[in-house]
């Protein structure tokens, strides 16, 4: 069995095709309830309707689209009257017409509206300032075009759970058998005598249907406060000419939307004119919703393993059946009446078939996948609390298998919370603090090249420095221009009066493989001015002039060099991250169409960002390291600055090896074979170095890897990995949504820590197989050989549904939701060669198995005389002791799958209050049904001795555990 869940090597954690996802649904034939068991995965057969839709939709914009151009080619003007409602609005459009430009990309209409600045004055905004933020304002805007939010369909009832957990077929097969019983027994026996075996049926249906419903029904609720999370994304919008951050569902038309590199619709200023369910999302979704995750890897496996053991439990079932049958017949014909049947023996023929039905309810282990989805509901949302946002349910299981971390620098491993410190300006590098002063600091220093600097940090930026409503001022954009920006403030530049003194002409935004980004600026006096910053030696080396002390232009010799490269290499040996900042004057002839030239630069000036580590990362990476993970840094710093914060971190030690991208990219195969694995950190890498790292470590040494990353261009290595874990605060949407786990805190520490809850997933589910599979075996094992060999079935159909529902539900429940605790981050990944199934597993059934049926059959053997029974009641009493002690068995054997090799299992059980619980309502309830419901579960009342023998017996099963774990069998 633990090999068979190893095929199908072809469904992956991400991105698995739907005709493997489909073959194994197919797979799975033998499914008690097919909703229930798939309700939490993708709706197959609802992706294909969403893409017909779809391809129906472009089908209908395209022709929509030639039909309005060819119509506009007859129609020169547009008749459009606006409703006395918008008008009254204090509004010249509708959002009816508004969707019609949106949706047809109707240019000619747009243009008839008076292009994007019409649109903003019928809109009542400004293109500059925003709408007016009063409430009765917005209260108009949201009555008229409507608020950011599609309709979405209305959450499920638990009564629609309930009705669900009917559809099961063998409890439905049950339910027949029932009222068959119910109608032969009243008919034979008379009310109520003749009822009490169809209500026990009946009751014991309810219960397994209630408790499995309420299971259930939590479950959506969690999730439904997980898709919440995943929704939240703010976007900045200048508001009352103030720019802030709002939700995506506070958005109204007339919004001005400021859209940076890394956002879902590229870097731009926009103007929002429809929303809603009058967006293409919106009408898309309206018409369908497909919901789900794919299924994990391990839910697919599982469902293997289920359904191969409901095969073997189906067989079990039919042969079970037919010896029982055969005992009757065989009685029959020894008592010579043959020819002679009653409604008892009707009764009887019943009763063996629901025992029948009930093996294979027992047998199909339901709860193996929904404890997956249980486990992974569970863990995700306490994840939040530890401020990680799972996105998908695979990441949970995948992120404990981890060996590999690729792990960025800037954000994760650092705080994120740049600042200049240092400076080396016309050859002299000097120190910035708090506490100076920007007059000392520029003291030595032409205020010519003052403003030179100033212009180039304030004109060559993707940031913005803005006053907010408070009159305060406040520095938007990354961290790098953000700590730029400030220090252009500590010059004494002004960021508005430099921006309106010249002209952006065009701008070519940071590119993580250039290293670099310019701009170039059209100036007062008539001319252009080219300005580009980046990485200092890729600056440098496009640099053949510099400021000198006097602020005249002078050439770069090869001693000034040299200088320059000490004092980058100077910089970067302090953990500093540096900057070179550079302008070149271009003429006149300069187009917006022409690329931005990057040689022949002048250099102004060099900075060092100080980006210090995080506390606790150091810590966090030796958990790492003791848990069997590699950590490995991926950064386009320069090598100097990431070995230095590399070792501050922990990452790089005395045998590892630390490279840089460019010539990482030229190592041949059996290179990089060699390479890899003493690889700690890389520098200078672009984004297709960090996603062919990735692909070394998947495909060549098979392990299993996580990625983080914050920006668009680790959007293909987050894609490529087992798992991506984006930088939620610094994250641009286009990580996120590569992402499988976004780090809300942004820190390095939050990433073991889904790490433990990862291993804690899988240990958990582990737990619940061994335990369900030992039930599995010796619920079959003793039916099938009891039938065989006395001819009757000790355990009754109620009896095994009590039993299913303590094996599935509530064994679920129990142990699927045990904590992480710090062990777990003492013993190696399991990988991608770990079976799950492992040989400690198997040692721990087979050994607790093999008790529980020796017990059981000495019982069913022995228990007469040991008991001293006899008299009528004595059958009834000894199956009902057989009963007993097999479920108390199944309880202390819960406790012993706490855990799978320490001996120790109490230690931490009280503060799994869900575990208590459990513990407490399953023997609770099993002292009601057989001291109160014997008419309907087939029980008696057992004296206390009994009682004791069976809670001895069930205790014993504990010392044989702790036993069995004493035996080495290896790991895997």
């Amino acid at each position: 069995m633990g090999s068979y869940i190893k095929e199908f090597p072809e469904v992956k954690s991400k991105n698995s095709s739907e005709e493997s996802l489909q073959r194994w649904r197919t797979a799975c034939w033998l499914v008690k309830n097919r909703k229930r068991r798939f309700r939490f995965t993708a709706n197959l057969s609802k992706r294909f309707e969403v893409r017909e839709i779809q391809k129906s939709n472009q089908e209908k914009l395209r022709i929509a689209l030639l039909v309005s151009q060819a119509a506009l080619n007859f129609i020169q003007g547009i008749n459009y009257r606006v409703p006395e409602a918008v008008k009254s609005g204090g509004f010249e459009i509708c959002a009816d017409e508004l969707g019609s430009i949106v949706e047809g990309h109707n240019l000619s209409k747009l243009r008839v509206h008076g292009g994007v600045e019409g649109i903003a004055v019928k809109l009542s905004t400004s293109l500059n300032n925003g709408i007016s933020v009063s409430e009765d304002s917005l209260n108009k805007r949201r009555e008229i075009f409507g608020i950011n939010k599609f309709a979405e369909s209305p959450a499920k009832g638990f009564w629609l759970f309930v009705w669900e957990a009917l559809q099961d077929t063998t409890l439905m097969i049950l339910a027949v058998c029932a009222l068959v019983s119910l109608i032969v027994g009243i008919a034979t026996e008379g009310w109520p005598k003749g009822a009490h075996d169809g209500l026990g049926i009946v009751a014991s249906i309810l219960l397994v249907v209630f408790v499995t419903a309420t299971s259930d029904y939590k479950q959506s609720l969690q999730f439904k406060d997980l898709d919440k999370e995943k929704k939240k994304i703010t976007v900045q919008v200048t508001r009352n000419g103030y720019r802030q951050k709002i939700s995506i569902f506070d958005l109204l038309p007339g919004d001005i939307v400021h859209l940076n590199i890394g956002d879902q619709d590229g870097s731009c200023k926009m103007l929002v004119t429809t929303v809603g369910m009058r967006t293409q999302w919106g009408k898309l979704m309206a018409t369908l919703s497909e919901g789900g995750d794919d299924e994990t890897p391990l839910q697919v496996k599982l469902n293997g393993v289920a359904t191969i053991i409901g095969k073997i439990g189906l067989f079990f079932a039919v042969v079970t059946f037919g010896v029982l049958l055969q005992g009757l017949f065989s009685r029959k014909m020894i008592e010579g009446s043959n020819w002679n049947w009653s409604g008892d023996d009707a009764l009887e023929m019943l009763e063996y078939f629901a025992i029948a039905v009930t093996i294979v309810v027992v047998a199909v282990p339901e709860g193996l996948p929904l404890a997956v989805t249980l486990s992974l509901a569970f863990a995700m949302k306490k994840m939040m609390n530890d401020k990680a946002l799972v996105r998908h349910l695979a990441a949970c299981e995948t992120m404990g298998s981890a060996t590999t971390i690729c792990s960025d620098k800037t954000g994760t491993l650092t705080t994120n919370h740049m600042t200049v410190v240092k400076a080396c300006i016309c050859g002299k590098v000097k120190e910035v603090s708090n506490s100076m002063k920007s007059s000392v600091f520029c003291s030595d220093i032409s205020d010519s090249i003052v403003r030179m600097l100033t212009k180039s940090i304030f004109m060559n930026t993707g940031g913005e420095i803005v006053t907010t409503e408070d009159e305060k001022i406040e520095i938007l954009g990354t961290p790098t221009e953000a700590a730029l920006l400030d220090f252009g403030l500590f010059l004494g530049g002004d960021f508005q009066a430099e921006r309106q003194a010249s002209k952006l002409v065009k701008v070519e935004p940071f590119n993580s493989v250039k290293k670099r980004m310019g701009v170039v600026l059209e100036l007062p006096g008539g001319g252009f001015q080219s300005h580009c910053k980046g990485a200092s030696e890729i600056i440098l080396s496009h640099c053949n002039k510099v400021l000198n002390s006097n602020g005249e232009v002078a050439p770069l010799d090869e001693t000034s060099i040299n200088l320059l490269k000490d004092t980058i290499e100077q910089f970067a040996s302090e953990s500093l991250r540096t900057l070179c900042l550079a302008y070149k004057d271009i003429g006149c002839d300069f187009s917006a169409e022409s690329p931005i030239p990057f040689e022949d630069y002048t250099l102004i000036g060099i900075v060092g960002i100080k980006d210090p580590v995080r506390p606790g990362v150091k810590e966090s990476v030796a958990i790492c390291r003791s848990a069997g993970i590699t950590v490995r840094m991926v950064t386009g710093d320069n090598i100097n600055t990431a070995k230095a914060i590399a070792r501050e971190c922990g990452i790089l030690t005395d045998d590892g090896i630390a490279i840089e991208g460019p010539e990482f990219r030229v190592k041949s195969e059996e290179e990089l074979h060699e390479l890899i694995p003493k690889l700690q950190v890389m520098a200078r890498s672009s984004p297709m170095d960090k996603h062919t790292l990735v692909r070394h470590l998947r495909s060549t040494f098979e392990e299993v890897v996580a990625v983080t990353g914050d920006g668009t261009n680790d959007a293909p290595a987050l894609h490529e990995a087992d798992i991506g874990l984006a930088m939620g605060i610094s994250g641009t949407e286009v990580a996120k949504e590569s992402a499988d786990v976004i780090i809300l805190d942004d820190n390095f520490s939050t990433i073991v820590t889904v790490a433990k809850w990862g291993r804690s997933v899988y240990v958990n589910i582990q737990k619940f197989v061994q335990f369900q599979l030992t039930v599995n075996v010796v619920a079959l094992v003793v039916n099938f050989s009891s039938a065989c060999l006395t001819g009757n079935a000790p355990l009754t159909a109620v009896q095994l549904l009590w039993v299913n529902m303590i094996m599935d539900t509530l064994g679920a429940l129990a142990l699927a939701t045990e904590p992480p605790n710090n062990d777990l981050m003492k013993r190696s990944p399991v990988g991608r060669k770990g079976n799950f199934i492992s040989n400690v597993m198997w040692r721990n059934i087979l050994a607790q198995s093999a008790y529980q049926f020796v017990v059981i059959w000495y019982l069913q053997t022995s228990g007469k005389t040991v008991f001293n029974l006899d008299g009528p009641d004595s059958d009834l009493i000894l199956n009902t002791l057989i009963f007993n002690t097999f479920v108390f068995c199944q309880v202390f054997n819960e406790i012993s799958s706490r855990d799978m090799e320490k001996i120790n299992v109490f230690k931490g059980i009280l503060e799994n209050y869900i575990f208590v619980v459990v513990l407490s309502c399953t023997a609770l309830f099993q002292i009601i049904i057989i001291e109160f419901l014997g008419t309907f579960a087939n029980t008696h009342p057992l004296t206390w001795q009994q009682w004791a023998v069976s809670f001895l017996l069930g205790f014993l099963g504990m010392p044989i555990a702790a036993a069995a774990k004493m035996i080495p069998v290896g790991s895997r």
